[in-house]
């Protein structure tokens, strides 16, 4: 019984191991099959896609990988240009031919090196390797570095270590990558160093700007061969390029100003003002004077090309939409005979008359209705060569203590402050002997006592006049020998300055040119100082400032600004000078706060200077053709000259200030020779204003300057 139980047990088990089996071997292949239905799908769906992708969007994605973008970049055009008021070019531009490099977008430097390499065997690139000199190279080692690395980057990366790799990054990596590169790398073949150079230039420019590489001496052969090489130089071209030129060489260079070379670019401190206004940072613009004030003139409406470039940012075409237009040109106010007659006169005279310490001259003269410059010019000798050279800006930014040239400003402050009326204007010239202050007399009365009136007093030239002027100002009427000066001189200065200012004393002028000085204002510390302040032996002044000053006095009391520009004109079809486009107003920056007879007064006292038996200008225009008004002017004033060792010792200034003619001025004049020495005899102050008119109204030894002007101008054109 137990062994037929234990048989069934025993067939029991083999069926269940037998089922057991069916199961397992029916459930693993499901399992595989589902994997292999699964894996189909899937490349079934990834070949459906990749022809979903050659054939119905190939061409789409073709296209997209040949794409090209097209962006606007801009070029540079020729400068307006500027000349005289007669229309004679003192500024022009020469045309050069050029070769140029627009950078692409994603321009590596191993692909300018590479384009730099091909395109030195086309073009000299003539050039100084700090190797062969010191200084004034053209190629620094950093340089030639900086080429060798954009060829060799893979090289120089082997000797860095892996430290430093990981590390470092950006420039302090490139640091260590320049440190690297030895002497030895960098000693290129002649054609090598040339590539070197062209890349220099390349890597100074920015993503679609264009630069020059050469532009300098550039070949026909040279142009020819770019040319037909260009399509294996990307971004390399021929062009033009412009230079600025001066037919009259210095005449007025100084003032003309100058404009950045390429390499200068933008000035840092104004940069993003002009390259909000559109500028690339490599463009040339005006850096100094008439060519910094009106660059917005000047410089012209830029090129414009649209650059294609591919997906790698080569440039692969260029088309220019907009040919640009030349910057208009500027006519100035100057004649330029009148200017080199009036240069010609100052060289002359600090050349032959010049004493002690005196090494220059300055002369300014315009049109006092209107302020235009007639003629300006600043001679200075120089302290180590001894040669006379051009100090024209001095005009505008150089002072000086001018003496009593500015007694009629200070009669005519007297009638404003109602120190002096009409009927109460005759003062006692007499010496003043005042406690804690130094003896003040007229030069003509040293022990005397003589009235004189505001007429009287500009003619003889009175420092007593001019100080009780102030002493009034002051509320002082009584003068008594060794009196106290119990004025508040502060306030005298302060309100003489103020009245001053309303003729151009002690203020900018608003001439039309960056960099204009203002003078110098001292700090008074006693109560005399109010009185020599009241005939020019305290403040300075600039000889810009004495000229807007006299004209003020001059056209009846308006202070007008005095400019160098009168037009701006376009360019005509054939290049010449075009048609007006501005015509420059005159601008009047006050008037002045005084009646029509008390300036009446002034011109009579002015006119009796250069005209009257006591007049100090009297000899010195006896026999003009014209009648002129003016006033001279000795000042002493501590020396400030180039010398270094003399700087504060004591000297003399000699100034003139005039206007002609004197019953309807065209021409006011200035002229000042400082630091002559204490004991002279120099009076080119005057000398020099009565060759000048002359010369301005062609008399005396002038009377045929129109002949001769004409004669020389026809020579020149033969």
């Amino acid at each position: 019984m137990r062994q037929v139980n234990l048989n069934r047990k025993v067939s029991f088990l083999k069926t269940n191991k037998k089922n057991n089996n069916k199961k397992k071997k029916s459930h693993i292949p499901f399992r595989l099959n589902f994997l292999f239905f699964t894996v189909f799908l899937l490349f079934a769906m990834l070949i459906l896609r990749l022809g979903y992708l050659q054939i119905v969007k190939g061409e789409e994605f073709e296209t997209e990988v040949q794409r090209t973008e097209t962006t606007l970049a801009t070029g540079t055009v020729p400068r307006g240009e500027i000349y005289d008021r007669q229309h004679r070019k003192l500024v022009g531009n020469e045309a050069l031919q050029a070769i140029t490099y627009t950078r692409g977008t994603g321009v590596s430097g191993e692909d300018m090196a590479k384009i730099a390499l091909n395109l030195a065997k086309y073009i000299e690139m003539p050039n100084i390797t700090e190797f062969e000199q010191d200084s004034d190279f053209d190629l620094s080692k950093r340089d030639l570095k900086d080429f060798w690395i954009s060829l060799n980057e893979e090289k120089v990366n082997k000797r860095i270590s892996d430290k430093q790799k990981e590390s470092l990054s950006g420039s302090e990596l490139y640091q260590v990558q320049v440190d690297k590169v030895t002497d030895e790398d960098i000693q290129f073949t002649e054609e090598e160093q040339e590539a070197a150079a062209i890349f220099k230039r390349m890597n100074s420019a920015y993503a679609l700007s264009t630069i020059n590489i050469k532009s300098e001496d550039v070949t026909n052969d040279e142009i020819a061969k770019v040319s037909e090489n260009l399509l294996t130089l990307p971004g390399v071209d021929t062009g033009t390029d412009w230079v600025r030129t001066y037919p009259e060489e210095n005449m007025l260079k100084s003032i003309l100003g100058d404009v950045t070379s390429e390499s200068e670019g933008l000035p840092e401190n104004k940069a993003a003002t002009y390259l909000a206004q559109g500028y690339a940072r490599n463009d040339r613009v005006g850096k100094s004077y008439l060519e910094l004030q009106y660059e917005e003139v000047l410089s012209g409406s830029k090129s414009k090309s649209e650059t294609e470039t591919n997906q790698n940012g080569d440039i692969v075409n260029t088309i220019q939409s907009y040919a640009g237009e030349k910057g208009d040109n500027l006519v100035l106010t100057t004649d330029m005979d009148f200017q080199k007659i009036v240069q010609d006169i100052a060289k002359q005279s600090l050349a032959t008359e010049s004493e002690g310490l005196n090494d220059s001259i300055y002369v300014v003269a315009a049109d006092p209705n209107n302020g235009e410059i007639l003629a300006m010019t600043g001679q200075k000798r120089n302290s180590k060569t001894g040669k006379i050279e051009d100090r024209t800006l001095d005009i505008i930014n150089s002072s000086f203590q001018m003496g009593s040239v500015v007694k009629p400003a200070t009669v005519l402050a007297g009638y404003m402050d109602g120190a002096i009326t009409l009927s109460d204007n005759t003062l006692i010239d007499e010496p003043l002997l005042l406690k804690g202050s130094n003896p003040i007399s007229s030069v003509f009365n040293r022990s005397g006592s003589i009235a004189l009136n505001d007429i009287t007093a500009l003619e003889r030239s009175s420092n007593v006049y001019m100080s009780k002027i102030a002493l009034r100002m002051g509320g002082e009427y009584d003068y008594y020998k060794n009196m106290s000066l119990n004025i508040d001189y502060k306030a005298v200065i302060k309100k003489m300055r103020n009245y001053y200012a309303q003729f151009g004393l002690g203020v900018k002028t608003g001439i039309d040119l960056p960099g204009e000085g203002s003078g110098f204002l001292g700090t008074a510390d006693n109560p005399g100082l109010a009185l020599q302040f009241s005939f020019g032996q305290y403040d300075t002044y600039t000889p810009i400032q004495m000229l807007q000053y006299v004209s003020t006095i001059a056209n009846g009391g308006k202070r007008i600004a005095p400019r160098l520009v009168d037009e701006i004109r376009g360019t005509d079809a054939d290049g010449n000078l075009g048609a007006i486009q501005t015509q420059l107003e005159t601008e009047v920056l006050n008037i002045v706060d005084v009646g029509e007879e008390e300036m009446d007064r002034v011109h009579q006292g002015m006119y009796q200077v250069a005209n009257g038996a006591n007049g100090s200008a009297t000899s010195y225009f006896t026999g003009a053709e014209y009648t002129i008004a003016g006033k001279t002017g000795t000042a002493e004033a501590p020396y400030y000259g180039d010398i270094t060792s003399r700087i504060g010792e004591l000297t003399t200034n000699r100034t003139f200030v005039g206007y002609a003619p004197y019953d309807d001025p065209e021409i006011a004049i200035f002229v000042i020779i400082p630091y002559l020495p204490n004991t002279n005899s120099n009076h080119e102050n005057t000398i020099v204003a009565r060759k000048v008119l002359d010369a301005y109204f062609q008399v005396g030894d002038y009377a045929d300057l129109s002949k001769e002007i004409a004669d020389e101008n026809e020579s020149d054109t033969e």
